[in-house]
């Protein structure tokens, strides 16, 4: 979607190594600001790291999977940013905190403050200055709500966004 909408660049773990193609993009430095968007929910293909958080998280013995920030931290270039909106719940594992430290990262964290930034938001949209619209698949009635946070969940029926609608029925037209 992003690559789609922004002209942003994809990066497939399940295909390439990522650090080592973000090293190349880079020309070995690294990009200056690294984003984990999904948090504890991360999954990390095939990579040892990710299949040991995976088994933690199964077993009890880990509540978060942390493989996207453990990468993040590596790629990032040294003086770089770290941001991660991505919810985490519990204990994070192996956190590299010696290379977060020696490269002299910043770290930023924590929930977006919808209360703050909703009424402007909502504004630049009623005034056509953003249309986020494009990332709307799927439209429910608000009984429905379970299912479509189901499909959301796992990537049902290529779900990216789905909006609940009071009063819609099941067919998708307004009772």
């Amino acid at each position: 979607m992003a690559e789609r909408e922004s002209g942003a660049e994809k990066i497939n773990f399940d295909e390439v190594d990522v650090y080592e193609q973000l090293m190349e993009m880079t020309g070995g430095r690294g990009p200056d600001r690294c984003i984990d968007a999904v948090g504890c929910e991360a999954l990390a293909g095939g990579k040892v790291d990710g299949i040991l958080d995976a088994v933690k998280t199964a077993t009890m013995m880990a509540t978060d999977r942390a493989h996207v920030i453990r990468q993040a931290i590596m790629s990032c270039r040294k003086g770089g940013t770290l941001s991660m909106p991505g919810a985490y719940v519990g204990a994070g594992d192996k956190i590299p905190i010696g290379a977060f430290m020696n490269k002299g990262l910043t770290w930023k964290t924590g929930q977006t403050h919808m209360q703050k930034y909703m009424p402007m938001l909502l504004e630049k949209i009623r005034n056509g200055e953003i249309d986020p619209s494009f990332i709307i698949t799927h439209e429910m009635p608000l009984e429905d709500a379970a299912k479509g946070y189901e499909m959301f969940k796992h990537k049902q029926d290529s779900c990216i966004k789905v909006v609940l609608k009071p009063g819609m029925n099941g067919s998708g037209a307004a009772s």
